[in-house]
């Protein structure tokens, strides 16, 4: 799909007044990497989308069997399943998959359902050493071959070799499973290749999962998925981290199946009315009360490089003197990417990957996924189990300023779905290069799903 986008010059474009990020990165401290040299910036068109893709339960069914039964999607970490016979149940939009490790410490994805009466085979996440049917007893091995029919002599028909459970394509990048329903599928490689190409230098498979934190947001998963897709929305929904972070002169960039809105830490928001110090900046990106002084800035350096020498330090302990190699862009930045259609993993020291689904066969509610991946020294921590959090209850409770964030994000997702549902217009609005992320999806599901 990008191709059939008109490529923009970056030097000519429309963009908001001030630095650019590229001028930002001029001023690193560090040699800054070819990857955030990178631009793609895209004509994505300026066309409204249908409010239905949000709203039609049309729609949605459209989604199920031209999306969610034929996209790649990320299932799990590998660190999840670690051991032979420890299997994880991944539900997409109504349909229930078992991601299973095997002996050779391969992993395999069946549909969870017993192939006599299509019994659920797994309802819990965990370790066993067959896979055997709670309803009639009927097992198979690990590798999916058919172990054990009781009362054998009444079924004459089954022959074990055609009785296996049908495998679903399974693939690995970086510490993540994905896999794909459609037995069929195109190869995940192609698939992949954009985000796997600029995620060498930021390894996701040498973290482990310092937390898994899970809750139902009362929206479709677009909604909750595309708050997360533009700094643009934060001069109204986050006023407090405009001191800090230079909202709208983030870069957007769009490839075929990834894209990336990059928005610089450290530095003020242009569409402030006032100008910052560096110390001002400092005080609102470290949140100190106004009554406290701030760290003094040594002379050779701004707000953004005393940020990134201190945030250095303090990732010291647990990434080693890798810290000293990435640069300060990549320690104070917000470098998120998507992979179509919705798995999010930020680059270079973000913690955060992100995932939304539909909540089962329901298009009006979702369910948003938050791993923090945090790097290790020696042996590999044990990886945190998934939390769920309640639909009442605020992200701050377990994720403190992050979560913060997070509760302003959310406050809008219903208040968004209840709009859309009462509007008397036809279709959403986007700007052309700031919400072009969210373009960029919109045209990826016309070519999954149509309109």
């Amino acid at each position: 799909m990008a191709e059939m986008f008109k490529d923009l010059d970056p030097n000519t474009m429309p963009r908001s007044p001030g630095l650019t990020y590229q001028d930002l990165l001029d001023q690193d401290t560090h040699e800054v990497p070819e990857v955030l040299r990178m631009e793609s910036p895209k004509d994505v068109g300026l066309e409204d989308f249908s409010k239905d893709r949000y709203i039609s339960r049309d729609y949605h069914e459209k989604e199920v069997q031209n999306l969610w039964m034929k996209v790649w999607q990320m299932a799990c970490r590998e660190e999840e399943i670690p051991e032979p016979g420890d299997h994880l149940r991944y539900d997409i939009a109504g349909r229930s998959f078992l991601i299973v490790r095997q002996l050779d410490k391969s992993i395999k994805a069946y549909p969870n359902a017993c192939l006599h009466r299509g019994r659920m085979l797994k309802e819990f996440d965990g370790h066993a050493s067959e896979i055997r049917c709670a309803f009639h007893g009927f097992a198979w091995e690990l590798d999916g071959c058919l172990k054990d029919v009781p009362a054998r002599w009444d079924f004459p028909q089954i022959k074990d070799e055609e009785f296996s459970l049908p495998e679903i394509p399974v693939a690995t990048w970086a510490g993540f499973v994905f896999i794909n329903p459609d037995q069929d599928c195109e190869p995940f490689e192609p698939f992949i290749k954009d985000l796997a190409e600029q995620f060498e230098r930021w390894d996701l498979g040498s973290l482990y999962i310092q937390a898994h934190v899970a809750r139902v947001m009362p929206c479709n998963w677009k909604i909750a998925q595309e708050a997360f897709c533009e700094a643009y929305h934060v001069n109204g929904t986050h006023p407090q981290i405009m001191r800090s972070l230079g909202d709208v002169n983030s870069q957007v960039d769009v490839w075929e199946n990834c894209s990336r809105v990059i928005t610089p830490g450290g530095t003020a928001s242009p569409l402030l009315d006032y100008d910052m110090t560096d110390e001002d900046i400092l005080r609102a990106m470290m949140d100190i009360p106004v009554d406290q002084p701030v760290p003094p800035i040594p002379s050779n350096m701004n707000a953004r490089a005393f940020l990134a020498a201190a945030s250095r330090e303090g990732l010291r302990p647990e990434a080693g003197d890798r810290v000293d190699e990435y640069c300060d862009a990549e320690i104070v930045d917000s470098i998120d990417y998507t992979q179509f259609p919705n798995f999010h993993p930020w680059g270079a020291f973000n913690k955060i990957v992100y995932r939304f689904r539909p909540n089962g066969d329901d298009h009006r509610t979702s369910i948003m996924e938050c791993y923090q991946l945090m790097p290790f020294q020696g042996e590999r921590p044990p990886a945190a189990p998934m939390t769920w959090i309640e639909p009442d209850q605020k992200w701050s409770t377990v994720y403190g300023f992050l979560g913060r964030v997070f509760d302003q994000d959310v406050f809008n997702m219903p208040k968004v779905q209840w709009g859309l549902e009462s509007t008397y217009k036809a279709g959403v609005t986007l700007s052309g290069y700031q919400e072009g992320k969210v373009r960029w999806l919109h045209h990826k599901l016309t070519e999954w799903v149509g309109e």
